[in-house]
């Protein structure tokens, strides 16, 4: 069977297809600048022979109906499309950012759960609306087609009280659930279970590191979540493209109170002006990795802020699991960035934790393995593909 899998945001779309159960990949899709008359949309269809074959597209997507619509006319067509009828597609799984408390599942999409998705809104304003706007265009293109939510927030329901509750009073989280949720869960669970595969343990302790725009790690024992560094939304935790990771609740009460902010400007600041865009003026780790290189020190110091941070939870998790068998690095950054894992892993060797310099800078595709001989913890590579873990997760449900 064929499943078509959609990571809906506000202003884009990803998506992929895969033939089932032989976990192929078919063809994947960016569709970017949804609502402006400059839209584009990127179309990549995969070969069994691994060959790719990739056309742009810049055209008016005036909503997510009509970036979906072009993209099925891709897959779809006569010459150079690889799904003969939408109505093949028997699954759509679709990623959801915060499932609360309730949803720690993959869950079958119902007139109840959408509206429970709803209710959530205010715990993820940025993302479930448009998690559930891809649904309901998904339910009118994919009419035949079972649809399943893979909430970002389930793999992260694993987490002991200790771990995930805050020392706030009883009923701020009885009544209306503060306490760290924990997010790029799909990301987590594939890279952490690819891990156990890899290195056939079942039961290792491993750390994963997932940095994107967005950044987060994760403490795991067998593949199950037992800490994490984001908490009740996801600025918290590492410095991240915009967000400004852990902050001194103390700086937002003196930016209200003495400088005149609205708790809107602070929002604003703390999500989308800060980390490395804040620290350099880019929010793109290339670019900063420029400026670094012409021998800016706003760069020297993103870097060392940045890289010094991941150090932290680093320690913190390995005491929490007391040991790990492996640390692993994923993500746009995480996977392609050989100073920050560098960065990262200097002078840790009491930790047991010894990098290959030689293999750090080499690039390669696929899980790579980079500790030096004698290195009591793995550090590895392991690329992300949460599209693909959220295809599995259809499947099982």
């Amino acid at each position: 069977m064929h499943i078509f899998v959609i990571n809906s945001g506000s202003s884009s779309l990803k998506y992929q297809l895969f033939r089932w159960p032989q976990e192929q990949p078919l063809a994947r899709g960016l569709v970017e600048r949804i609502g402006l008359a400059d839209g584009r949309l990127t179309h990549t269809t995969l070969q069994p022979d691994g060959q790719e074959h990739t056309e742009r597209h810049t055209l008016p997507i005036p909503d997510h109906r009509t970036g979906l619509e072009e993209a099925m006319r891709l897959l779809t067509n006569p010459e150079t499309g690889v799904l003969p009828d939408p109505a093949d597609v028997q699954l759509v799984g679709h990623r959801a950012v915060h499932g609360g408390e309730e949803f720690r599942e993959p869950t079958l999409v119902t007139p109840e759960v959408k509206a429970r998705i709803r209710e959530l809104f205010p715990l993820a304003p940025l993302h479930n609306p448009a998690n559930l706007l891809g649904m309901e265009v998904a339910e009118q293109l994919f009419p035949q087609a079972r649809q399943v939510a893979v909430f970002d927030t389930a793999f992260h329901s694993t987490l002991p009280p200790h771990a995930y509750r805050f020392a706030l009073p009883e009923e701020l989280y009885t009544k209306h659930g503060l306490r760290a949720y924990g997010f790029h869960g799909t990301s987590h669970q594939f890279v952490s279970r690819e891990t156990l595969r890899y290195l056939g343990q079942p039961d290792a302790r491993v750390i994963t590191v997932h940095l994107g725009n967005g950044c987060s790690m994760t403490a795991t024992v067998a593949g199950r979540a037992v800490d994490t560094s984001m908490g009740f939304g996801p600025m918290n935790g590492l410095v991240m493209g915009t967000r400004a990771g852990d902050t001194d609740q103390a700086v937002i009460f003196h930016l209200v109170e003495q400088l005149g902010y609205s708790l809107d400007d602070v929002k604003n600041l703390l999500n989308k002006e800060s980390g490395m865009l804040g620290l350099t003026g880019h929010s793109d780790m290339r670019d900063i990795t420029r400026q670094l290189n012409e021998g800016d020190p706003r760069a020297r110091l993103a870097y060392d802020l940045y890289a010094y941070r991941i150090k932290k939870y680093l320690g913190s998790f390995l005491a929490v699991l007391n040991g790990a068998e492996a640390v692993v690095f994923t993500g746009g950054v995480g996977e392609n960035d050989a100073l920050v894992r560098q960065l990262v892993c200097a002078n840790l060797d009491f930790l047991g934790i010894q990098l290959d310099e030689t293999e750090n800078a080499r690039r390669a595709p696929g899980i790579r393995d980079l500790s030096a001989p004698g290195s009591r913890v793995r550090v590895l590579v392991v690329p992300t593909n949460e599209e693909l873990e959220i295809a599995r997760l259809c499947a099982a449900v």
